[in-house]
């Protein structure tokens, strides 16, 4: 009797590779360099911020672009592996050129936004612009109905 040793994983990155060909046959080969950084947008009052995480990226290389409603943030994350990759046994970190573009709930000053980019994570601080801002009306006093009616 012959023992077959069973490699589950092997099984799986073969049945990976089947989807991917499956993919690429079905909706073309789509191209591998790229890749989009995640992010998160939250509001506080009068400010949005936009944080997207690009670690490994020169920030002295990212173009940044602020419109009233929408970012794009375009960059590269650049490979430190020789082209020969001696010594790569695999790698699931995407390098190459990125850009996002993200529609903003609301209007902002694009002039009055400021970048920081610390531990990997890009922060955009974005003031929304003034007809964006809730701000509380002040109820006049009511003239009583009488003053109204003698008048």
């Amino acid at each position: 009797m012959m023992l077959v040793r069973l490699q589950p994983f092997q099984e799986l990155e073969s049945m990976r590779r089947q989807f991917d060909r499956f993919f690429e046959d079905a909706l073309g080969e789509l191209p591998r360099n790229e890749w989009m950084p995640a992010a998160e947008l939250q509001d506080h009052g009068d400010v949005l911020h936009l944080r997207l995480a690009i670690p490994g990226i020169d920030p002295a290389h990212l173009d940044i672009q602020v419109t009233k409603d929408a970012v794009r943030i375009a960059g590269e994350r650049r490979s430190e592996q020789s082209q020969n990759k001696d010594g790569l046994l695999w790698s699931e970190v995407r390098y190459g050129k990125f850009s996002r573009a993200i529609a903003l709930p609301v209007e902002v000053q694009n002039e009055g936004t400021t970048a920081d980019y610390r531990d990997g994570f890009l922060t955009l601080t974005m003031p929304k612009a003034a007809a964006a801002k809730s701000f509380k009306v002040t109820l006049n006093p009511a003239i009583s109905a009488t003053e109204t009616s003698a008048s």
